[in-house]
């Protein structure tokens, strides 16, 4: 066991919540047929298309990534679902509690047993999105500003989630995400590794980790579907605000306290204070426009054709 392991045996992560560490939970939503072929083709048909992210990372030597986007385009159900199948894909369907509106009434019922497993656990919004992933395709190091319910409804994928600490977490690094100044990436190093707590997941199972723990995915040789259910309580929304308050201060030159230090009060207030620094444009977003450089092809390498002329 490395230092950092033995450090935070018990407790994987610097912030208060529920969720100590990673655990499965089974599920019922398999057998109700969200994720076959049928289902998802007529899903992918319907989907508006600004609420596609069609995403293929590359990665060098070291684990390093980029990313290229990719367009919706005017391919048909059965096509996007084939070229994702057959290529090396990560397509994330937004806003899937409105776009697969059964599927969503179904999870719903699911996550209220698996709260009630966590004393004190209290969701005041839930959201999510709907992934559909090409074999082999893999998400990089990232972490979630929510509290996660991952459901695995097909293929089998491998998560490897990381201790919560500054080390694997930094929270200048979370600043800029919550702040939409960056993706959700965070610095990543191999040497992670030996800290990982991996997870191998089977349709019917969820998961759930503690809230911000760094994490990647592989997918097994699969093409695979999980819907990935995001919950905010009022813990984590007066710290996410304190997070954005914080970035504030900092790009003005400013050298604020971590809020692991906070007091839920002084929490709280910061949390207010974003409000307002919302509402004028305290920072304003960096990444609301990706440029677009293929569009699905089954028949393409990796599934990523090019865009029309």
């Amino acid at each position: 066991m490395s230092q950092t392991q033995a450090a935070t045996a018990g407790r994987r992560t610097r912030y208060p919540g529920p969720i100590a560490e990673a655990k499965k939970h089974p599920h019922g939503l398999v057998e109700q047929g969200f994720a076959s072929d049928e289902a998802l083709a007529e899903i992918l048909h319907r989907y508006p298309a600004h609420l596609f992210d069609i995403n293929l990372y590359d990665y060098d030597d070291e684990g390093q990534v980029s990313l290229r986007t990719g367009a919706r385009g005017t391919l048909s159900g059965d096509q996007m679902l084939a070229a994702i199948q057959a290529g090396r894909l990560w397509v994330n369907l937004r806003q899937a509690e409105q776009g697969c509106p059964d599927l969503w009434r179904a999870a719903m019922g699911e996550f209220a047993r698996i709260q009630a497993t966590y004393p004190g656990m209290k969701a005041v919004t839930n959201a999510g999105q709907l992934i559909i992933s090409s074999p082999v395709a893999r998400v990089p190091y990232h972490f979630d500003a929510a509290g996660v319910v991952l459901f695995h409804l097909r293929g089998r994928k491998r998560l490897f989630i990381y201790p919560g600490d500054e080390a694997h977490l930094p929270e200048q690094a979370m600043e800029q995400v919550v702040a939409r100044q960056t993706t959700e990436e965070l610095p990543y190093t191999r040497a992670f590794e030996a800290d990982a707590q991996v997870m191998d997941l089977e349709p019917g199972e969820a998961l759930t980790w503690p809230l911000y723990a760094p994490h990647r995915v592989e997918n097994l040789d699969k093409f695979c579907v999980s819907l990935s259910m995001d919950f905010q309580t009022w813990p984590t929304r007066f710290r996410n605000g304190a997070i954005y308050t914080n970035a504030v201060i900092r790009s003005r030159g400013g050298r604020p306290r971590f809020t692991d230090s906070m007091s839920t009060p002084e929490l709280a207030a910061r949390w207010a204070a974003s409000l307002a620094l919302r509402r004028v444009g305290g920072l304003k977003s960096r990444i609301a426009h990706f440029e677009r450089d293929f569009t699905p092809d089954a028949k393409a390498a990796d599934g990523a054709g090019a865009l029309p002329a």
